[in-house]
């Protein structure tokens, strides 16, 4: 790939970076599959049924990880609703507008019929000038993507995309699945690399081959394992990898457990409640990536009252707007139909309404 001048240097960086890694990983891919494959000749594995056998769970696990894999790059990542948004008329107020109490405003006429519960490190209500827009619950701007992206997680050079509500499930998977994929290369192939080392292979160009892919497979397994593990760990706390770094701010100050609703509960909240769905690369997570239950506040009016020690509904939002326009499906209202996260922690922090803060741009 040939970058001209009128290229800033660091887009033709992550561009070339993209490509090259995907080449890579492609490689990798068919090196491994011809590889695997070569196992299964006369030379190396006598069995009839082993060969079978090796082969269907093979294959199954190649199909799951090319699909996954696709899924992770393809999907499109979600951006905030149009709600989010300023309307034409007040984008040019805001843009005419000299003093910035004027602007702020602007902002805080919008802002308080949406769902926004977190703050900046200061306390001011989330604004990107970049795309015009307040920013939902668990949203940032992705400076690689030069967009707002919905629950990010992060931008993966791998994938060449954001990883964020929209594809997190299939990015789970795809780890999941890779791990699997390493892990079962690695097994089958260790009695053989033993074989390699007691000479007790036939002298073959199948030898080199085996001993290449076992440690290539079980290097790979190694991170993967480390990596999955680790996300594995946010799902159940219900966090993404910028709040692990940065907890979430609200008006009473950042809490990493704000989004927490309990292992169970969290777990659905990305893979959804239909079981038959979980091992498969379809969206069922749950929500609609713009508002999320918390245990500090319930934002959605359609939900009971919480008990006692908690705080309740908030009353100022509930009446004034229905949001997200479309009424919950009975598992996302199971999800926090008891207001109370399973296993956490008591807080003696209440919720609040959504106030009208003050306004800070970021990016």
């Amino acid at each position: 790939m040939k970058c001209t001048r009128s290229f800033r240097p660091t887009v033709c960086t992550i561009i070339a970076s993209a490509e090259f890694k995907s080449q890579i990983i492609n490689k990798f891919v068919k090196t491994k599959l011809y590889l695997s494959l070569s196992l299964s000749s006369a030379e190396t594995i006598e069995n009839i049924g082993e060969k079978i056998v090796y082969l269907l769970v093979y294959h199954v696990l190649f199909i799951m990880f090319v699909w996954t894999y696709w899924q992770t790059i393809f999907t499109k990542p979600m951006n905030p609703l149009k709600e989010f948004h300023l309307p034409h008329s007040d984008k040019e107020l805001f843009e005419h507008e000299d003093r910035r109490e004027s602007q702020q405003e602007v902002l805080r006429r919008i802002a308080k019929d949406l769902p926004i519960y977190t703050r900046t490190m200061s306390g001011a209500i989330r604004y990107c000038d970049r795309c015009l827009l307040l920013k939902p619950d668990r949203c940032h701007h992705c400076s690689a993507c030069d967009m707002c992206i919905l629950k990010m997680d992060h931008h993966c050079p791998w994938v060449n995309n954001c990883v964020g509500f929209a594809n997190y499930k299939f990015f789970m998977l795809f780890l999941a699945y890779s791990l699997l994929y390493c892990l079962f290369v690695t097994a089958t192939d260790l009695q053989y690399f033993i074989q390699f080392w007691t000479n007790g292979l036939p002298d073959t160009q199948a030898k080199f081959h085996i001993m290449f892919l076992f440690f290539a497979a079980s290097t790979f397994s190694v991170s993967l394992a480390f990596l999955f593990a680790y996300h594995c760990w946010l799902v159940c706390k219900n966090r993404s990898t910028l709040e692990a770094f940065r907890a979430p701010a609200f008006q009473h100050g950042p809490d990493k457990n704000a989004f927490s609703l309990g292992t169970r509960k969290n777990f659905l909240q990305v893979f959804g409640d239909e079981k038959k769905y979980w091992l498969l690369p379809i969206f069922s997570s749950l929500g609609d990536g713009c508002s999320f239950p918390t245990c500090l506040v319930n934002a959605d009016p359609e939900q009971p009252s919480s008990p006692s020690g908690r705080n309740p509904s908030i009353e100022s939002a509930g009446e004034s707007h229905q949001f997200p326009p479309k009424p919950l499906r009975e598992s996302q209202s199971r999800l926090i139909s008891n207001g109370q996260s399973e296993g956490s922690e008591d807080r003696d922090t209440q919720g609040t309404s959504n106030p009208a803060l003050t306004i800070e741009k970021e990016t």
